[in-house]
């Protein structure tokens, strides 16, 4: 009897391609840029995906002081840290996180859109983020994908 045997294959750390992507994130808004930034990283898009292996892509994001917020989130989200002191709950809003650091904003979006596990902390080391059009990782060859 012949029938056909198809074998699912689940990805090993040895056997993942990782490439380098740029994403432009001039005049883009905050969380639809994270939610396709964070599925890049996290392999999402490609058919070797496996859920227990960092089997995504290492992302550049440039531009991230041209992020767009829409309706009133400069100045009514709020960003809530906590220094672990009693009493010590900090609160910003998205113009004062801008101010300090525009990077921050991305930083946070896509890692809240990680797992809350060892392996979101390795893949979130897989995003770097930068203000302006200029980066340090051209030897990579990154490629440019349009979101």
């Amino acid at each position: 009897m012949e029938t056909l045997s198809y074998k699912t294959i689940a990805s090993k750390k040895s056997t993942v391609k990782k490439d380098w992507v740029i994403i432009n994130a001039s005049n883009k808004v905050l969380g639809r840029l994270a939610s396709e930034v964070s599925k890049i990283i996290r392999g999402k898009h490609k058919p070797s995906f496996s859920a227990h292996v960092d089997c995504g892509d290492n992302v550049i994001v440039i531009n991230a002081d041209k992020i767009r917020l829409t309706g009133k989130k400069w100045t009514d989200k709020m960003y809530i840290h906590h220094t672990g002191y009693p009493g010590g709950q900090r609160n910003q809003t998205s113009k004062e996180l801008y101010q300090k650091s525009s990077t921050l904003l991305i930083e946070n979006a896509v890692r809240g859109m990680l797992p809350k596990n060892r392996l979101g902390r390795q893949l979130f080391k897989n995003l770097y983020t930068y203000v302006g059009n200029e980066h340090p990782h051209e030897a990579q060859k990154p490629k440019e994908v349009k979101i």
